[in-house]
């Protein structure tokens, strides 16, 4: 249920690389986004990141301890700093990313950090790959 309206977020992030990510606490959404860096200008519009300042606003704190975090793609290393940084519980993500992930693919900064976030890859994988393959296909053309 999380991860299908992750993947919603991602189809809709017109003119962006299509990644969504939906946090969750006490079973319930509190924060959504999609990717932004193009529409406005910013190269930290990721859509963890947007997602993790909302769910911040909304608790009324950067500690993110029992919220889970379901994105379409694998986290980069600016994402998972932030990831790791606010404390969320879980994360659950479709596409391995082995160029840029930074939770497992290419990298794991859990190491790094010594962090207690658990990861679980390959979510809805086949879904989320496509959607990203048809993006770059396209771009290309």
């Amino acid at each position: 249920m999380f991860m299908e309206r992750a993947v919603e977020l991602a189809k809709s992030a017109k003119g962006e690389i299509p990644v969504g990510a939906v946090i969750v606490k006490d079973g319930e959404i509190i924060a959504s986004a999609f990717n932004r860096k193009e529409t406005d200008n910013d190269v930290s519009a990721h859509a963890e990141i947007i997602a993790i300042k909302k769910a911040a606003e909304k608790l009324k704190t950067w500690r993110l301890e029992d919220c889970d975090l379901y994105v379409t793609l694998e986290p980069c290393p600016m994402c998972a700093w932030a990831i790791i940084n606010s404390r969320i519980k879980n994360v659950f993500f479709g596409s391995y990313d082995v160029n840029y992930g930074a939770l497992g693919s290419k990298i794991d900064l859990r190491k790094i950090a010594n962090s207690k976030l658990k990861v679980y890859g390959g979510i809805l994988e086949v879904e989320c790959d496509k959607i990203l393959s048809n993006y770059f296909k396209n771009l290309r053309s």
